[in-house]
């Protein structure tokens, strides 16, 4: 499996807007390079490619969850009443994307 550059980290650090020492850098990549060698070894499993990948460890009835059903639309002002940022009858967010 390929593993993961610093460079990267570093770039997906930046794009989070978080900043990360020289220490951190080399536990992360310590520890990518850990889980790359383990999800080599699942690869490794024969037969694997028989089994449905699992997105729960188990079955979760949800048989009691209601309808998503359309109902009474909220009006505009009272959506914007606890919005920490306003702009142009919106919410206005930090830019996220470089």
């Amino acid at each position: 499996m390929k593993q993961i550059s610093k460079e990267v980290l570093v770039d997906a650090a930046n794009r989070l807007l978080f900043t990360m020492s020289d220490e951190q850098y080399e536990t992360l990549d310590q520890e990518f390079k850990t889980l790359t060698k383990l999800m080599g070894k699942i690869g490794e499993i024969e037969g694997l490619e028989n089994y449905e990948p699992m997105t729960f460890p188990f079955n979760a009835e949800t048989d009691f969850l209601r309808e998503d059903e359309p109902q009474e639309i909220l009006p505009r002002d009272v959506a914007l009443k606890n919005a920490g940022s306003k702009q142009d009858d919106q919410v206005k967010l930090p830019k996220v994307v470089l």
